[in-house]
């Protein structure tokens, strides 16, 4: 009775995804205001019949109810319980369900906490995130459907793929969504905009803190999954350039820029265009990357459908929604007023420069993900396009975005000062040098490279101190006053502040794993000893452990540093036999300058235990720069502009749009 409950309760979401869309457009058209509230009404109807399907879901999942194909097909009555609630999302027809729930939120917090959008503007938004919704609850009610009956129920079922039961994958996808479906409410008052022929510093204002959320969720959601693969899939690296990996980096970098462009709407009332072009293509890739990972044209740990229904069914939906908003965005566009002017050397040409760079890299990573696919369709040839591809066109590109990133702030508005703004860097740039000297000095192999790239991060940190010396006039007032100044900071400020100091601080990390990573792969017997860096690992034998649903064969050693610090780790193979798959838990000894990592591989008593070891240097900064940059942008949300002092409305010229 819940499983059809959740069914009717998904059906009745759909309907009021219309009445919520019908009421918006039709209120904002009429100026009607009982139609606006209604379209209110309907999104936060719609969120609470989403809710309920979901919950349905999830308890069939949790009671093991295997009279649902999909608790069948993607459970056991063996799993644990977290793995039986991540299972709910561990599968095409949830995860598809989870989507349009986390989009049903969005559309409830812009009902709920949008009262000081214009009216007719909230109704707009809400139209265009209704239609949305709309698109995906008919995708889900028509190819996916997740309370699908087994009749009879079979007694047990097939069990969730192993890779996935894991904390790390259980909390990744809701917050990597909330970053992908986040995005939809910066499209929607976007396209709402562009309906309305408003677009100026208050609009900039209200879609501002809700690119920032979702911005932060998606950078927290793609280190989830990095970090992921780190500790589970035993590679012994974080990034792979995988093309599902590549579809959350995609949007990740357009709505960066548009971060960023917002601020100079907001300001200065300038690259108005460009931002309303930057928010639709942002949503725009975030929805490539649906099909990309639903449609079935990628092979990945991270993919779920293979019927080709289905991709074709995402496809319509995705060529609608970018080509219908791109078609009204090439309409209006050229209506729009340019804004201030601004010379080149100023802070609003930093951050344009800034998103060119991020836009074209982007765009480098598009290429390289959809040539081989598109190459495939048209002759059937079929090519992979890795590491050296990306390395050498998207590196190049960040190289001056890195450079410039601690320049920027430093400037002035409308017209700034290269030669002033330089000349307070003289600290930064001699310590930079210095540690560049430093490192190539004592680096060894491939020492100017990893130098460099230390360089960067560190010229890039010292921007941003200088930036914050510059705020409160360090040395230049009183220290009384330099604090009074200091406290008097935005919140705003803070978090820019903090996510870029985040990313120097992972440039940093990132450089140092990719330079001077060692690796060992030996046979060692029992009472065997393997030599890396400064480490001394001993083999002392394989056990087997048993585990909830799960067999462990698992290897013990010994590790002594030259410091005489001793320590014990293990590293183990799992085997599950419902699903007959087999994983890798690499054994991981965390540390501030390295990791050390050992993975096993086939076990020959004749010639011995096949074993990897890395040494992995830096590694642990580049997540604990991610998690600096989330914080500064969830700080950045806790700043009161965003919810008071919102700015009078401009109109701007063009012809009426249809209504």
């Amino acid at each position: 009775m819940t499983v059809e409950l959740g069914h009717f309760t998904l059906i009745l979401a759909f309907v009021f995804s219309i009445t919520q869309a019908a009421f918006g457009f039709a209120g904002a058209a009429a100026q009607r205001v009982d139609w606006i509230n209604a379209a209110k009404i309907a999104a936060l109807v719609q969120f609470l019949f989403t809710t309920l399907a979901f919950a349905a879901l999830t308890y069939a999942y949790v009671t093991s109810d295997f009279s649902v194909r999909n608790v069948f097909e993607n459970s056991h009555t063996l799993k644990p319980l977290i793995y039986k609630i991540s299972g709910v999302w561990g599968n095409h027809e949830g995860s598809m369900l989870l989507w349009v729930l986390v989009l049903a939120l969005f559309g409830a917090a812009v009902a709920s906490f949008g009262g000081k959008l214009p009216s007719t503007l909230r109704a707009r938004v809400l139209g265009v995130q209704a239609l949305i919704g709309i698109a995906f609850l008919a995708f889900i009610l028509v190819t996916s459907n997740p309370f699908e009956r087994i009749v009879p129920a079979p007694l047990d079922g097939q069990g969730l793929n192993p890779l996935l039961q894991d904390p790390g994958l259980a909390l990744h996808p809701p917050i990597l969504y909330v970053g992908y479906v986040g995005f939809s409410v910066a499209f929607s008052f976007a396209i709402a905009a562009l309906i309305e022929g408003n677009i100026d510093t208050s609009w900039a204002r209200w879609v501002r803190p809700w690119t920032l959320l979702a911005w932060s969720f998606l950078t927290g959601g793609i280190a989830l999954g990095s970090w992921w693969a780190y500790y589970e899939l035993g590679w012994g690296g974080w990034w792979y350039w995988d093309p599902v990996e590549n579809a959350s980096l995609m949007p990740w970098l357009v709505g960066t820029a548009l971060l960023h462009s917002s601020i100079v709407v907001e300001k200065r009332n300038s690259l108005k265009s460009w931002t309303i072009l930057l928010s639709i293509l942002t949503f725009a890739l975030s929805l490539i990357g649906t099909f990309l990972v639903r449609s079935g044209v990628l092979t990945s740990v991270h993919t779920f459908a293979t019927d080709p229904d289905r991709g074709v069914f995402i496809l319509g939906i995705l060529c609608l929604a970018i080509g219908g908003g791109l078609t009204l965005y090439a309409w209006r566009a050229p209506h729009i007023k340019g804004g201030r002017l601004f010379q080149p050397i100023s802070r609003e040409g930093g951050v344009l420069l800034n998103n060119l760079l991020l836009t074209t890299a982007a765009a480098t990573v598009f290429l390289g993900t959809i040539y081989p696919l598109v190459l495939e369709v048209f002759n059937g040839s079929k090519i992979s396009v890795g590491p050296p591809y990306f390395n050498a066109t998207f590196v190049p590109l960040m190289t001056p975005l890195i450079a410039a990133l601690a320049v920027g702030p430093l400037l002035g508005w409308k017209r700034g000062d290269i030669a002033g703004a330089l000349s307070r860097l003289k600290a930064t740039a001699a310590t930079a040098i210095t540690v560049f000297i430093f490192v190539a000095w004592t680096a060894g192999q491939n020492s100017v490279w990893a130098a460099f790239g230390i360089f960067l991060g560190v010229w890039l940190a010292g921007g941003v101190i200088t930036e914050l010396a510059k705020k409160i006039g360090l040395g230049q007032r009183s220290p009384m006053e330099s604090w009074r100044r200091l406290l008097k900071i935005s919140r705003s400020s803070w978090g820019m502040s903090l996510a870029h100091f985040g990313l120097a601080v992972f440039i940093i990390g990132a450089t140092g794993l990719s330079f001077w990573k060692e690796e060992k792969i030996v046979l060692m017997q029992p009472a065997e000893t393997a030599e890396i860096g400064d480490y001394r690992v001993t083999f002392n034998g394989v056990r087997d452990q048993n585990g909830p649903n799960y067999i462990a064969r698992q290897a013990v050693f010994t590790v002594e540093h030259e410091d005489k610090e001793k320590f014990n780790m293990t590293a183990e193979k799992r085997r599950y036999p419902v699903s007959q798959q087999e994983t890798t838990e690499a054994g991981i000894k965390n540390g501030w300058l390295e990791d050390l990592y050992i993975v096993i591989g086939t076990n020959d008593k004749k010639n011995g235990q096949t074993v990897r070891i890395y040494l992995m240097p830096l590694v642990g900064w580049i997540w604990m720069g991610v998690l600096i940059m989330v914080f500064g942008g969830l700080f950045s949300l806790t700043d009161r502009r965003f919810r008071i002092g919102v700015p009078e409305r401009e109109e701007i010229a063009g012809p009426a749009p249809a209504e």
